[in-house]
């Protein structure tokens, strides 16, 4: 695989609930293309003709990684990221393992960013989804958290570059972490750029 540095990725990784799709929309705000890890297992589902529910998408994720190796899911999401070339800056939301991370690391200048919040404010964020795999009840809700860290997240929640807490905080103190955070990111970036002679557009 070459390696590139003409594009900047952010990863984001955090339990189910905990703000990433909301980060991932602010960095679209920032002009960032999003991709999303999850919508490959649920292309996956919908070509088994499967429901697109929390327990079928949970089952068919673990026995796709079982199959095709832990980091099949990320393998796929870097296919997606080659096909866009025009896009400098890309965040890819749904890390849910260090060796996805890895893989990802491979295509040029990445970062991981993880997202924390306490399992009742991540359970709350998640009933108010809608969404077809949202856990019909707390219980599926703990289930889904345990299938979570049985593919290896909680290690990418801990190396992760930057850690930013949801905890009681308005979505515009969550959007002002991010866009400190973001923008050192783009800096760092851009001076790498500079510094392998390559042209900023």
């Amino acid at each position: 695989m070459l390696v590139s540095s003409n594009q900047l990725v952010i990863c984001l990784t955090g339990m189910p609930g905990a703000g990433k799709s909301t980060v991932a929309r602010f960095l679209q705000e920032f002009g960032f293309h999003s991709i999303t890890m999850g919508d490959v297992i649920r292309e996956k589902a919908i070509e088994n003709n499967l429901p697109l529910d929390d327990y079928n998408l949970g089952e068919l994720m673990k026995n796709f990684r079982k199959t095709h190796g832990n980091d099949i899911v990320a393998k796929l999401t870097v296919e997606k990221i080659t096909n866009l070339e025009n896009s400098e800056f890309i965040v890819v939301d749904g890390i849910r393992s260090y060796d996805e991370f890895i893989v990802l690391k491979s295509i040029g200048h990445v970062k991981l960013l993880s997202i924390h919040a306490s399992p009742d404010i991540r359970y709350n964020h998640i009933r108010q989804r809608d969404r077809s795999d949202t856990p019909s009840n707390h219980e599926n809700f703990l289930q889904r958290d345990e299938r979570e860290m049985s593919v290896g997240i909680s290690r990418a929640i801990a190396l992760a570059d930057e850690s930013i807490s949801n905890n009681n905080i308005t979505v515009n103190e969550l959007k002002e972490h991010v866009e400190s955070i973001v923008k050192k990111w783009i800096d760092e970036y851009k001076n790498s750029k500079q510094e392998n002679n390559i042209t900023i557009h």
